[in-house]
């Protein structure tokens, strides 16, 4: 019987890679890693390692969930060691542990590496902080993908009144639609915004708003996935401490 890591790689910089990712990497016999894994980090790869796609778009799905499960345990049934790549962290909004579950039922032993979130990394080569000992004692993680009939919603008037810092994956579809929720539900409309594209990459782009701003210009601000993207006092802070631009230009 082989072996499952499951893996994070890390929001983009290769250099934000754990060294433990490293070796999983190095170790694997196949990879299977999507869309947001930088194709950097495959460099670490043995020559003859198989590394299949399976990443997703917004409804552009290269492959299916379910057959993702299937090929873990085949590979691992095979005796092969398999390193199951996913942007960020395996276990934030990256569904690690359904896949976890399935390789658990199937009497695999596997292994769960932790990366950094995007969540985290983003804003803060953003120069933006999640959490201030001023502005910022607490922050919330969503997903902005909108809940379907049925499911339990999210309590908006909470968010709005004791949620400091709202860091939203996967939100830029639902944008606008967010941004008049939290108002409606008490937050200020003059509340800082930043959306953080192709965080932590060397294109990463950084434009800042507000929730009434994104109401009224949402649709042409041209906003594109994948985005991370954060809303609070804290955003302010960009302006200030945005090392990353500094960097560039000493570059």
């Amino acid at each position: 019987m082989g072996y499952v890591y499951l893996v994070g790689a890390g929001p983009g910089d290769p250099e934000l890679l754990t060294l433990k990712a490293v070796k999983c990497i190095q170790s694997a016999d196949v990879i299977l890693y999507d869309r947001l894994v930088n194709q950097e980090i495959l460099s670490y790869a043995k020559k003859e390692a198989e590394s299949i796609y399976c990443g997703k778009q917004p409804n552009n799905h290269s492959m299916k969930q379910e057959e993702i499960h299937q090929l873990l345990i085949q590979f691992a049934k095979e005796g092969k060691k398999v390193t199951r790549l996913k942007g960020g962290d395996p276990f934030v909004f990256g569904r690690g542990a359904e896949e976890a579950e399935q390789l658990a039922q199937a009497g695999i032993d596997f292994e769960i590496v932790p990366g950094i979130t995007s969540g985290l990394a983003a804003p803060l080569y953003a120069g933006i902080p999640v959490t201030h000992r001023e502005f910022s004692s607490n922050t919330m993680f969503i997903s902005g993908h909108m809940k379907k009939d049925g499911e339990k919603e999210l309590n908006w008037e909470y968010v709005a009144a004791f949620v400091d810092t709202l860091v939203i994956y996967m939100g830029i579809t639902n944008l606008i639609d967010i941004c008049k929720r939290l108002m409606v539900s008490g937050k200020n409309s003059s509340t800082p915004l930043a959306v953080i594209h192709w965080g932590t990459y060397k294109h990463q782009k950084t434009v800042i708003s507000s929730l009434q701003e994104v109401c009224e210009k949402g649709d042409h601000l041209n906003f594109q996935s994948p985005s991370i993207v954060v809303i609070g006092e804290v955003v302010r802070f960009h302006e200030k401490i945005n090392w990353l631009a500094f960097k560039q230009e000493v570059l």
